[in-house]
């Protein structure tokens, strides 16, 4: 089966984006009194594989400065895959955009699921963790 393409807003996913950064399969203590997965750990996955795309792309440390948007759109069930994708989506002087989408795999993966998007902002750090230029070198 091809991977599916999703839209955001502002940018179309290209197929070497649709490949995931960190795949992932949450545990049973990750689950809140609802039988969804918390959050916080769906958050803690997203900046995971954004700051391993920002850090590529700044050629060096970054820290997570913002969270401009982000949006839950279905809950994760106990033994979805959760496959997260993330790509640069914007670059400034000392920062980034990192566009991140989580999907969930379903039913030994007969169902994709689009579960939560969002748009963090990292900064490139120097040896003394202040902010330092983006190489502009794609």
């Amino acid at each position: 089966m091809p991977p599916r393409k999703f839209t955001t807003k502002r940018t179309k996913m290209t197929d070497l984006e649709r490949t995931p950064v960190l795949r992932v399969i949450p545990g049973p203590t990750d689950i809140n009194a609802n039988g969804h997965i918390f959050g916080g750990w769906v958050l803690s996955q997203m900046d995971i594989a954004a700051g391993i795309v920002a850090s590529r792309r700044a050629r060096g440390p970054v820290a997570t400065v913002a969270i401009e948007a982000m949006k839950f759109i279905e809950p994760i069930h106990l033994r979805d895959l959760i496959s997260v994708y993330a790509h640069v989506e914007r670059v400034g002087r000392t920062s980034m955009g990192v566009r991140i989408e989580v999907v969930a795999e379903r039913d030994l993966g007969a169902t994709e699921v689009k579960v939560t998007e969002g748009l963090f902002t990292f900064v490139a750090l120097d040896q003394n963790n202040r902010p330092r230029p983006v190489d502009t070198l794609a």
